[in-house]
């Protein structure tokens, strides 16, 4: 049986390969590091985390809770991996990126079917089955085949931002405390509050800093999961404080009376909790500037920042009208797509269509009939919406129950309703031949 090729070794990547591989499928895996990263890489291990290390909800009620339940019921790499490696966030499932990186890194090439080739792929290869999951930060060449090869994909992108790393031992707590929002999970975050006075300054001085220089960029071109703290700051003085800053459900113990005009939420980016990330502040702000300005935050007037927020391209293609639900390329079937170069948007949506992508490629090749993950299911839902021809303006999109069909009842209640749509969604996953 001739191998599957894969390119890109990242979170869809790993994950096509690792269905195809579970399957008894050969895959020869391409991936450019370590002989060359792009600006965002840091690390030579697979799957790595370059923007937030947390992967959001982890409860069922939650979209992208559900779609992880229904990964890890489908045997995900991705998923496995992560939960081996979590650290506390709450509710939400964060992971000690270089732990989890170096999990997936480890099984991939330890499986007996996997063969790794550290080699750029610059062009679409002309013959065999093919998965091209090289990301968001496709290489120049091959970006350009692909541009060639299917008309109409020459302008889709948007801008991506990452946040500060923060060194724990230069937080200082005496001004900072431990805790979740609404107490939930066990005081996972470091809180750095702000008085009226405090927030009033920094807002002012955020809003006016020096940005890096990013050729076209644009406010419009940001993908809103993602917007850059001081693009989101300019849209008004209190947007902040109704988002990543936001006081409510934080409660100081050492005053537990007083009354915040914002608080900066740090979470725990690895095991040991020597690094911490600074939620909701991704940045182009020149490096100087992110120093001066995030430097302004009680509690972190002395961070020592270890990896300063920069901003990338993402490249997407406009798969409505290039794909099916299988993230099957429609006018040239040995070609698959997976990963956010589909228009999936987060790392868990990203991984879900390399499992999807994967799994049905495995049974293309062995001559069986298709899994049809029903629309019901996340897993479904997202292939159905990034393969909708009617979807006429295509924007990156994170999961969410907007586009799994309702239940065709009522339920009192959005968490009920959430619910309810999620055990609708499991029942469905457990009649499928996979």
């Amino acid at each position: 049986m001739e191998p599957v090729i894969i390119i890109g070794a990242g979170l869809a990547g790993c994950e096509a390969a690792w269905q195809l591989a579970q399957r008894n499928i050969p895959v020869t895996l391409y991936e450019m590091k370590p002989r060359k990263r792009t600006p965002a890489h840091q690390s030579d291990d697979f799957a790595e985390l370059v923007c937030s290390n947390s992967l959001r909800a982890n409860n069922v009620e939650n979209a992208v809770g559900l779609l992880k339940e229904e990964m890890r019921r489908c045997g995900s790499l991705i998923l496995s991996c992560a939960d081996a490696h979590q650290v506390p966030a709450g509710g939400a499932l964060a992971v000690d990126r270089y732990g989890f990186s170096g999990e997936v890194t480890r099984r991939i090439r330890s499986h007996p079917l996997i063969d790794v080739t550290e080699e750029e792929v610059t062009a679409i290869p002309a013959e065999g089955q093919v998965v091209i999951a090289s990301g968001p930060l496709t290489s120049d060449a091959l970006a350009e085949d692909i541009r060639t090869r299917f008309p109409g994909q020459n302008n889709l992108h948007f801008f991506d931002a990452v946040a500060p790393l923060v060194s724990f031992e230069s937080i200082d707590m005496d001004k900072a405390w431990f805790g979740s929002r609404y107490d939930k999970g066990t005081a996972d975050y470091i809180n750095c509050p702000m008085t009226a006075e405090e927030y009033d300054a920094f807002w002012n001085e955020l809003c006016h800093a020096r940005e890096a220089q990013l050729h076209g960029f644009e406010d419009s071109s940001v993908f809103e999961g993602c917007m850059p703290v001081e693009v989101m700051a300019r849209r008004g003085h209190d947007t902040l404080c109704y988002g990543p800053l936001k006081p409510v459900g934080l409660t100081d113990p050492r005053y537990p009376h007083r009354k915040y005009a914002a608080v900066v939420q740090l979470r725990k980016d690895n095991a040991s909790g020597s690094v911490y990330n600074m939620v909701g502040f991704q940045t182009h702000l020149a490096w100087p500037e992110q120093r001066r300005v995030f430097s302004m935050i009680p509690g972190l007037e002395n961070a020592k920042f270890l990896r300063y927020g920069v901003m990338h391209r993402n490249t997407y293609l406009d798969s409505p009208r290039l794909l099916n639900r299988y993230y099957q390329v429609k006018e040239e079937p040995r070609l698959t797509f997976a990963g956010q170069i589909t228009g999936v948007e987060g790392y868990v949506e990203s991984a879900a269509s390399g499992l999807v992508a994967g799994a049905e490629l495995a049974r293309r090749v062995l001559g069986l009939s298709p899994i049809d993950f029903p629309q019901e299911t996340a897993l479904g839902a997202l292939a159905c919406y990034v393969s909708d021809p009617s979807v006429t303006d295509f924007q990156p999109m994170n999961i969410n129950f907007g586009i799994i069909p309702p239940l065709g009842w009522r339920v009192r209640g959005k968490r009920n309703k959430n619910a309810a749509l999620a055990e609708r969604s499991l029942k469905a996953l457990e009649t499928l031949e996979r």
